[in-house]
C-alpha cells in the first residue's frame, strides 16, 4: 500500500481508504459477519483510514464500525465521521451529536470530524450557531483532532468555505467525469494551495464508471493493452492527481477490494501518459452522449414521503440509455412492486421538493421522475402491475417450483 503524508499532523495515511457508506447489505440490514470480514482484509493490507457518517446505512454504520474495529483494529486506522449538519438548530445539538457518535464508535477521540454535506448558506447558519467554537472546543478537550468539511456545492462557494477557517481536511467528490463539477479539478488544486488535506468520495460515480459500461466505452478502453478493468482506470484517474490525499472507496465485496488495493499500490502521482489520458477524454464523451441524470446512487433524497425509489429509478433509467436495451420488466418487477409488493416507481411521485433540498447533486428530482414516468410506465401502469401479479407471476412461481421438484429428484 502506498501512503501520502499530510503535512499539517504528520499523518501517513493509505492511498485507498475504506468508504462505509455502502456496506454489503442482507435483508435491507448490513451483513454484519460479511462487512467484517472484507473491512478486516482491507486493513490487514494496509488500508488506514475509513470514513462514515451518522446517517449512513440508516444509523447503523458507525455502530457497526465500533463493534467490528474492537479487539486492536482501531489502534491500524483513522477514524473520519461526519457532523449531520442538517439537524444541528442549537449548540446543544453538536454537543449531543458528537457524544452519540463517540459512544456508537466505542472510541474516545474522533480522528477526522466533517462537517457534513456543507454550502456557503448552511455554514453561515452553523457559524452563527458557533460551529467553529464547537470544533475547536472538541478538539482541545480531545474529543476529536481534525476539522475539516464534505461538500457538494458549487466552486465559488467552495473557495469561500476554504478561506474561511485554517481547515485540517476536506472531502470532495471527484472523479474523471466530475472534472468541472461540485469542487471539480480547479477546487482541489485550491483546496491542496491552502495546506488542506483533500479526501475523495465518488470516485467511480457511484458505480457508474466500472463493472458494466457501455460497450463503446469499453472498446475505447480495450485499446490499451494494460488490460485494466473500467474501475482501475477510474481509480487511477483520481490517485494519479498528486494533490488527493486519498480516495474513499465503497467497497462491498472481495474482489473490489483486492483490485483496488492492487491500484492504489501501483499508482503514483502523474503517472498516467498523455496517450492514456486521451483515452479518458473519449470516454467521458461517450458517458455524456448517453447518461440521462448525473445521479451517483448516494441515497441522501431517501426516504421519499411517498415511497418512490428514486436512485433505483434513474439507475434502471440510465441503464436503458446506456446499454441501448429495453428496462420495461426490470422496472416493472423491481419498482411495480411486483416481486416485492412494494411500490416504488416514479410515477408516484407528488413533487413535494423533499428530495430536491436534500440532493448533493443539486438535481431536479421531480422533473427527472417525470421523465421517467413518461418512458417506463406510460398509460396504464398499475393495470400493467395487476395483470402480472395477478397472471405472469402465478405462471413463474409455479414453473419455479416444479423445477425445483425436479432438481430435488435428480439430486436423490
Amino acid at each position: 500500500m502506498q501512503y501520502r503524508k499530510i503535512e499539517k499532523n504528520g499523518d501517513e495515511i493509505s492511498a485507498l481508504g475504506y468508504g462505509a457508506m455502502r456496506l454489503p447489505t442482507k435483508n435491507g440490514m448490513i451483513d454484519k459477519e460479511k462487512a467484517k470480514q472484507q473491512i478486516y482484509y482491507a486493513i490487514d493490507h494496509g488500508v488506514n483510514i475509513i470514513d462514515t457518517a451518522f446517517p449512513y446505512h440508516g444509523g447503523a454504520s458507525e455502530s457497526f464500525l465500533g463493534e467490528t474495529l474492537k479487539d486492536g483494529y482501531r489502534e491500524k486506522v483513522k477514524l473520519m465521521t461526519k457532523m449531520p449538519s442538517w439537524s444541528v438548530k442549537k449548540y446543544e445539538d453538536m454537543e449531543r451529536f458528537l457524544e452519540i457518535q463517540l459512544e456508537k464508535l466505542q472510541t474516545d477521540c474522533i480522528d477526522y470530524y466533517l462537517i457534513h454535506n456543507m454550502s456557503n448558506v448552511s455554514f453561515e447558519k452553523l457559524k452563527e450557531l458557533g460551529v467553529l467554537e464547537f470544533l475547536e472546543d472538541a478538539r482541545e478537550k480531545g474529543k476529536i483532532n481534525n476539522i475539516g468539511f464534505s461538500f457538494h456545492s458549487n466552486l465559488d462557494s467552495f473557495k469561500e468555505i476554504v478561506d474561511s477557517y485554517p481547515w485540517d481536511v476536506c472531502l470532495i467528490q471527484y472523479n474523471y467525469m466530475d472534472e468541472k463539477n461540485q469542487a471539480g479539478t480547479e477546487g482541489l488544486e485550491y483546496a491542496y494551495s491552502k495546506g488542506l488535506s483533500v479526501f475523495i468520495m465518488e470516485p467511480l460515480k457511484g458505480g457508474l464508471l466500472a463493472g458494466k459500461v457501455p460497450d463503446k466505452a469499453l472498446q475505447i478502453w480495450n485499446e490499451s493493452d494494460t488490460g485494466r478493468s473500467p474501475a482501475d482506470w477510474a481509480l487511477r484517474w483520481v490517485l494519479n492527481h498528486p494533490e488527493v490525499t486519498s480516495v474513499l472507496s465503497g467497497m462491498n465485496n472481495e474482489n473490489q477490494i483486492k483490485e483496488n488495493l492492487k491500484v492504489a499500490n501501483e499508482v503514483l502521482p502523474n503517472s498516467l501518459t498523455e496517450d492514456e489520458l486521451k483515452l479518458y477524454e473519449r470516454v467521458k464523451e461517450v458517458y455524456k452522449d448517453l447518461m440521462k441524470v448525473d445521479c451517483t446512487g448516494c441515497g441522501y433524497c431517501m426516504p421519499c414521503p411517498r415511497g418512490v425509489d428514486i436512485p433505483s429509478c434513474f439507475s434502471i433509467y440510465n441503464q436503458k440509455y446506456m446499454f441501448n436495451k429495453s428496462q420495461s420488466f426490470d422496472y416493472l418487477g423491481i419498482l411495480g412492486g411486483v416481486f416485492s409488493g412494494q411500490e416504488a416507481y416514479a410515477g408516484l411521485c407528488t413533487s413535494c421538493g423533499k428530495c430536491v433540498r436534500a440532493c448533493p447533486q443539486k438535481l431536479e428530482i421531480p422533473e427527472l421522475l417525470g421523465d421517467v414516468s413518461h418512458e417506463l410506465e406510460g398509460r396504464g401502469f398499475k393495470y400493467k402491475i395487476k395483470i402480472v401479479r395477478s397472471v405472469v407471476m402465478p405462471v413463474l412461481n409455479a414453473f419455479i417450483s416444479l423445477s425445483n421438484r425436479l432438481t430435488r429428484r435428480s439430486r436423490a
